[in-house]
């Protein structure tokens, strides 16, 4: 047996997630619930199906600047607010007479004239909050930005329309990101999963399975039922790991994907779509966005890096014959300050754009764009309630009312 395993197994959740996170990086495992105890919210809903809508959600990081990615570039205050950071209107790629996007996103901008690109303009939501930490527990809870919730908006969904265990303990969420995101959180134990989207090294991988293998082997002559609970999380645990590091090992993209972390967590999701898998929602992250200085060449590259990893992973899909089945819809915490600061970067402001990607998307640009003309220091009104976004990935897309996860009646953007 490994000489680094404790001598008994863990018999909290505490000590078992201190042990996931020591040198254990495949998995993130802290609310994978072994079948046998699964308690649903809404018991006699059906339990998740192949071939049903799913919904990739992507996180831009740090707070994506909206106005130099969405452009209004026939607006001369968006030209006064930043006379070193504006793009020209000679380099932004035009959707529309008024509007275009930042000269890094070529592969998003055929999307858009494809028609499987929709965007929604001015996206924040009431008494906006600056901080990274709370804003992103605001969009990931759905909640005003005077509530404090525990759970995620998309734990709420799994509540609802997820109930019970699917075959072979397959996961209803799969994060690519370091941690659980808020979005999954939820008092009810759903099975979902988490990958590291930097991948790992084959030895690395083979040496952490040997350690979980070990450690659920362990018992005590006393062994009581919060260590009976983890033994089973952790055989179920590696019975999905091995079942998806299979799936990634073997599979084969019809498309390119660029050689960088964010485009193989996107090629990790469309492995484990094209297996069939009854997962419904997915979370990957692409971090960098919060831009104070020297904005210019940073987002360039964050916009490239996204831009070039959403098309292969549309192509991807469309070349599978899935891209029926699945929409990708970006957010940010918040968006940046108009103005320019003395830096040539942006700071932090409330809202910004965000991108609904797929074959059943309505395209072209949807809501309200804001109004420039303001002084130095003062953000943007937003125009457009996230939760409208929300509503209608659940109403028109998951197949499941939007007011029993948001808490209340938010008309849905008609993206979908």
């Amino acid at each position: 047996m490994p000489s680094n395993l404790p001598a008994a197994l863990p018999t909290t959740r505490r000590e078992f997630l201190q042990w996931s996170g020591r040198g254990i990086g495949l998995l993130a495992f802290s609310r994978f619930a072994p079948a046998f105890l699964v308690q649903t919210s809404a018991a006699g809903t059906a339990a998740p199906e192949t071939g049903r809508p799913i919904l990739v959600l992507v996180q831009l990081a740090g707070g994506n600047d909206g106005l130099n990615t969405l452009v209004p570039f026939e607006d001369a205050d968006y030209y006064r607010l930043r006379p070193t950071l504006a793009i020209g209107r000679d380099r932004v790629l035009r959707l529309t007479d008024t509007h275009g996007l930042h000269p890094a996103c070529a592969d998003l901008t055929r999307l858009y004239h494809e028609g499987r690109l929709g965007i929604v303009q001015n996206v924040g939501y009431p008494n906006p909050n600056r901080s990274h930490f709370r804003s992103t527990e605001i969009w990931e809870t759905a909640s005003e930005s005077g509530e404090f919730r525990t759970d995620g908006w998309l734990g709420r969904f799994m509540d609802n329309a997820c109930a019970g265990q699917p075959a072979s303990h397959d996961p209803v969420g799969i994060h690519l990101s370091d941690s659980e995101p808020q979005s999954f959180a939820s008092p009810h134990d759903h099975p979902t999963f988490g990958l590291s989207p930097r991948g790992g090294r084959l030895r690395e991988n083979e040496e952490n399975r040997r350690l979980l293998e070990a450690l659920a082997g362990i018992s005590g002559p006393a062994e009581n039922d919060n260590a009976s609970f983890l033994r089973h999380t952790l055989m179920d645990s590696l019975v999905t790991e091995r079942k998806v590091q299979e799936i990634l090992g073997a599979y084969r993209p019809e498309a390119e994907y660029p050689a960088n972390p964010f485009a193989h967590s996107l090629r990790s999701v469309a492995a484990l779509i094209a297996a069939g898998l009854p997962t419904r929602v997915y979370f990957v992250s692409l971090s960098g966005f919060d831009t104070h200085s020297n904005q210019a060449n940073q987002q360039a590259n964050l916009l490239g890096t996204l831009s070039a990893g959403l098309a292969a992973f549309q192509q991807d899909l469309v070349h599978r014959r899935l891209d029926g089945q699945v929409l990708t819809m970006t957010f940010s915490e918040f968006g940046r300050r108009p103005n320019e600061n003395e830096s040539r970067g942006t700071d932090h402001g409330t809202a910004a754009p965000l991108f609904v990607m797929g074959t059943r998307v309505k395209g072209g640009l949807h809501g309200t764009a804001p109004s420039l003309r303001l002084p130095p220091n003062q953000d943007l009104a937003f125009s457009t309630d996230f939760r409208g976004v929300y509503a209608a990935m659940l109403d028109r897309w998951l197949g499941c009312p939007s007011e029993k996860v948001l808490g209340g009646k938010f008309a849905p953007v008609p993206v979908v």
